[in-house]
């Protein structure tokens, strides 16, 4: 007796549970009104709760990463690394909770992102940065480095472009500049005033400046310097308050009013008095309005330039309400707009997350319609089918609630784990109802109350159903413990799984037996047509497995080897790309363009894109919008391209044949380096590496030419990899550059500081902004330079006379050597060291192999010098992550697997038996996605982790079967026969339901279809297999597993 009590469940232990169980089920139906109420009241609140959660395309992915800028007008790129990135870098590497600080020095602008970890509030953060940065140590600046807007890396949710007609009065401003005020001073702060936006970025156009050309020849006539002007202006541009008078019973304000108005204030400005005559600004200067220096250009078309605004959403809000909010505050800025003026929304993400939203959705219903079918087929009775069916909604409804309750948006992964848990919701439902219904129609019972057959049908099921719900759950572990990206992306399915596989459990438990009692009926029923022939089919199979064990284990092993010895032909990557429905076009130029050029160049090749039907519109941006994004200098541009319906297409079938052709028809313009990509792609592609990428490769050293030959070098190196596309080196060296350096001995003896020669370039050739004009609430710069004709070139530059400290002049070539030189565009930074990138993308291949054979390439033929190493970046370098800590937690849920089959079963051979399916099960996951040529990704991987719970629980629900027959004295034989006689309906119904509940996202070419989709082929596949096993391999080696017993009984 020892033996057969090791191998069974403790008495008092099946009791007990049992005890509880018709505890709370004869309370269940005792109170059968007070649960259909629960259930309607349940059904309501998840609808309800459904229209009130926010929506989005997909989790918000972006680091805590706070970003500082500051700018430095005229200095080059080299002298902004040395006096400003340097020391912020230094000031954040030392704060808590900072994991990575990167930084780009560019041309007049400084942008040093800090990340922290993902614990860290964005507010604390953002106030640890600000604090340290005040102590930086940084040169007097026109104006301090601030941080950058409280957005995220994906925070661009809308844009829009300003256009005018014809007709439009623009107050004798050119368009360009009429534009860009409207944008400034009336769009911006109406649009800022919308809940969930923190900032409006301007892009394009001209800002107006009050400009003064000041002619050298007239200040030398008057014996003037140029700070003589400055200051003229400065002493000339304010008003003052004086305080109030009291006047009778009243009190009036002073106000002293000396504010300039317009220019001819500013032109009658006093400088010096020559013999009682006033020398006025306008004595010795071109005084008139003028376009500040810009960055950036926004054309459309490759007709036209415009000028842009880019939204950012406030971190942490919800994209579709923040663009809901915005399109309703659209027609009101519009109506404050000047006649002739119209603002055109151009992009939103609100369309990408519909689509994404309408893919889920779409899924859910239609595998629900699926689901209900098998469930009616099987059962042959309508009122069973109906009652597992009631199970779907209340089961996804209760996981919306959880979703409310925890804050959780619908988006593509949250819904998707709905869509993906809607086959197995019913699971448990089913075993309930099925055990039910049989023992109702069963003639034995027929003598027992409704009442009393519910309770004992439904405690005799309890505790297999809720160790195998609890087993599916515990699967999903891993997901929880993902970090970084892939933790944000997919963290949210495995809360809405395990959500609604609670709600599953509520449905089995409390509903399933009221409506059971109250719509299903006793009496004896005839078996349906359908599943009597299944068993027909079923019963041989069973009986040769039996005979033929064998065979059966051979095949089954062989099977599994072959499966294992594709794993490495299957390829990796990330995440599929997600297509958004629109091509972003990047496209860098040389280095030595200017932003003119740089226009020219883009316009040509948008009117070359327009020739394509398919192209309803290009929208370009070239260089860089104010200071709040990323400094991207002036020879990259980004052309969004919005395309027609598929519909309406006529040469092309889809989009990547639109992309080869694009590819072809653009690959022929010179200098010019192009790389396709998305808009969300794109920024999601620079959150992972910096770069607009799937592959960086990073170089790492002190000395720029060092970086850049070796970067040249690493990239004909690896140019022959199959499947690397769009391969390129950072354009960030071939800037020209004048150099004007001081001569120390000449200066000293003409007696000139070198501050005077600095002046001369800071403010006579680069142009001071030194004061403000005041209109209303609107404000713009006033700029003293040289005149055009005295800044031209190097030539004339050298002429341009210092004064001595004899009160003498000389030309500037006399105390300076002026020389021209190439250097970089930009410095870019990481890990506290210069950084070049060669970047890739990769097509018709996976990630995994291209990078393996690049990585082959660069250490057999590249030879760094000392303190200089490489890293791999992009999507590769999280995957790599991913993978490694799957490998970690996957192996300690298998064990958590196993010890609940253990604490289920209380016999560990009945646990390795249920265990054999779960490394068996990879068996149809792998051929899967062999053969429909997917990558093993992260979604692949979430998809076998959801396998291994589904394949244990039929097993589960199997043997338990097994071996309560064989407590009631069945012979081996016989219990194994009559277990997979009797649980074949619901092994088959719940392999079926899960199956069918996935086909929708299979077979989905919807918006997000191709990140559900490796899943749902590896569950899919890996089912049919692990249903074949659990219905003949468990069968077969139940006996060798469990001798003992065998032998006892016989």
């Amino acid at each position: 007796m020892s033996q057969v009590h090791l191998m069974r469940m403790p008495d008092t232990d099946i009791e007990g549970i049992g005890t509880n169980m018709k505890k709370i089920l004869q309370i269940c139906l005792k109170n059968r009104l007070l649960i259909v109420l629960a259930m309607i009241g349940i059904i309501t609140a998840g609808v309800v709760q459904y229209n009130r959660l926010p929506t989005d395309a997909f989790p918000d992915i972006s680091p805590v990463m706070v970003p500082v800028f500051a700018e430095a007008h005229g200095m080059a790129p080299e002298e902004i690394e040395r006096l400003i990135t340097f020391p912020i870098e230094s000031a954040m590497n030392g704060l808590p909770g900072v994991r990575q600080v990167k930084s780009t020095s560019a041309f007049g602008m400084a942008v040093v992102y800090v990340y922290f970890k993902d614990n860290v509030d964005i507010y604390f953060a953002r106030q640890i940065v600000a604090e340290r940065l005040s102590n930086a140590g940084l040169p007097e600046l026109e104006e301090r480095p601030g941080l950058g807007p409280i957005s995220t890396g994906l925070g661009e949710v809308f844009m829009y472009y300003l256009t005018a007609d014809q007709n439009v009065d623009t107050d004798g401003k050119p368009l360009d500049v009429y534009l860009r005020e409207i944008n400034d001073w009336t769009v911006k702060y109406q649009l800022q005033t919308v809940p969930g936006v923190t900032e409006i970025l301007s892009m394009g156009g001209h800002v107006l400046q009050y400009q003064i050309d000041v002619n050298p020849v007239a200040l030398n006539k008057f014996e003037l310097t140029l700070d003589d002007v400055i200051t003229a202006v400065t002493s000339n541009n304010r008003n003052a308050g004086g305080q109030f008078l009291v006047v009778g019973s009243e009190e009036y304000l002073v106000r002293g009013i000396g504010l300039i108005d317009n220019l001819d204030d500013l032109r009658n400005v006093q400088v010096k008095s020559v013999d009682g005559i006033p020398v006025r600004l306008s004595d010795v200067a071109s005084v008139d309005f003028g376009k500040e220096t810009r960055r950036g250009v926004v054309t459309r078309n490759g007709e036209e330039e415009v000028v842009a605004g880019i939204v950012m959403k406030l971190y942490g809000q919800n994209t579709s309400e923040v663009i809901r909010r915005i399109d309703k505050k659209i027609p009101e800025v519009q109506r404050s707009l000047p006649e002739g003026v119209k603002l055109i929304p151009y992009y939103n993400q609100s369309s990408l997350v519909n689509n994404a939203l309408k893919t889920v959705q779409d899924a859910l219903w239609q595998g629900a319609l699926l689901v209900i079918a098998v469930l009616a087929l099987f059962l042959g009775n309508i009122r069973s089918a109906f009652i597992v069916a009631m199970a779907l909604p209340v089961c996804a409804l209760v996981a919306v609630i959880c979703m409310g309750a925890a804050g959780m948006s619908a988006n593509l992964m949250s819904l998707g784990g709905i869509a993906i848990a809607i086959g197995m919701l019913g699971d448990a439902s089913i075993v309930i109802v099925e055990n039910v219904f049989r023992q109702l129609s069963d003639q034995k019972n027929k003598s027992r109350s409704k009442t009393e057959i519910i309770i004992s049908a439904g405690s005799e099921v309890a505790r297999p159903i809720i160790f195998s719900v609890a087993i599916i759950i515990i699967v999903f572990l891993p997901i929880f413990t993902l970090e970084d990206v892939e933790g944000k992306m997919f963290s949210p399915m495995a809360f809405t799984i395990s959500f609604a596989l609670l709600g599953s459990l509520v449905a089995a438990l409390f509903f399933a037996p009221v409506l059971s009692s109250l719509i299903l009926k006793q009496g004896v029923q005839k078996e349906i047509a359908f599943v009597v022939f299944l068993k027909k089919l079923y019963k041989p199979v069973l009986h040769f497995a039996l005979k033929r064990k064998l065979v059966i284990v051979t095949v089954t092993l062989a099977l599994f080897i072959f499966s294992l010895t594709l794993i490495p032909r299957l390829g990796t990557e990330f995440i599929p790309t997600l297509e958004e429905g629109v091509i972003q076009l990047n496209i860098t130029m040389a280095p030595s363009i200017s932003l003119e050029k740089a226009t020219e160049t883009v316009m040509k090749l948008e009117r070359r894109i327009k020739m394509f039907d398919e192209v309803d519109m290009t929208i370009a941006k070239i260089g860089r919008p104010e200071a709040g994004s990323h400094p991207h200098p002036v020879n990259t541009a980004h052309v969004q391209l919005m395309l027609k319906p598929v519909s309406q297409w006529k040469n092309h079938r889809n989009k990547g044949e639109l992309v080869e052709s694009l590819n072809k028809a653009l690959s022929g313009y010179p200098g010019v380096q192009i790389s396709f990509s998305q808009p969300i792609q794109n920024m999601f592609d620079e959150l992972l590496s910096g770069v607009k990428t799937k592959l960086a490769v990073k170089l790492y050293g002190d000395d720029i030419d060092v970086l850049k030959s070796k970067a040249e070098e690493i990239k004909e190196v690896i140019e022959p990899v199959q499947g690397l596309v769009d391969l390129s080196v950072e354009q960030s060296y071939g800037q020209p550059q004048v150099q004007i350096i001081a001569n120390r001995e000449a200066s000293a003896r003409y007696g000139v500081n070198v501050s005077d020669i600095l002046e001369v370039v800071e403010v006579a050739i680069g142009g001071e902004t030194v004061d403000q004009v005041f209109l209303n609430t609107r404000r713009f710069g006033i700029q003293v330079r040289l005149d055009e004709r005295h800044r031209r070139d190097t030539e004339v530059i050298g002429n341009i006379l210092v004064h001595t400290s004899d009160g003498f002049q000389v030309p500037l070539s006399q105390v300076a050597q002026i020389r021209e030189v190439t250097g970089p565009i930009q410095i870019n930074r990481e890990n506290n060291q210069r950084r070049w990138i060669i970047s890739a993308n990769v097509r018709g291949r996976d990630m995994g192999s291209v990078v393996t054979d690049v990585k082959k390439l660069v250490d057999s033929k590249i030879d760094l010098p000392p303190g200089y190493y490489l890293e791999y970046g992009g999507q590769f370098e999280n995957q790599q992550r991913a993978m490694k800590r799957l490998g970690i937690i996957v192996p300690v849920a298998l064990g958590l697997i196993f010890l609940m089959l253990y604490m289920s079963l209380d016999s560990i051979r009945s646990a390795l038996l249920i265990f054999v399916n779960v490394p068996l099960a990879l068996i149809g996951g792998i051929l899967g996605l062999f053969f429909t040529r997917e990558y093993l990704s992260v979604p692949a991987s979430v998809g076998f982790i959801a396998l291994f719970g589904i394949a244990v629980q039929n097993g589960l629900v199997l043997v338990t079967c097994i071996n309560q027959l064989r407590e009631e004295g069945y012979g081996v034989s016989e219990a194994i026969v009559e277990a997979g006689m009797l649980r074949l309906r619901p092994v088959l119904m719940t392999a079926l339901t899960t199956v069918l509940g996935l086909i929708p996202l299979l077979i989905s070419q919807g918006t997000g279809s191709e990140v559900q989709r490796p899943l749902a082929i590896v569950v899919v596949f890996g089912l049919i297999s692990s249903t074949f096993l659990t219905l003949v391999l468990i069968p077969t080696i139940y006996e060798w597993f469990m001798y003992q017993r065998t032998e006892k009984n016989s």
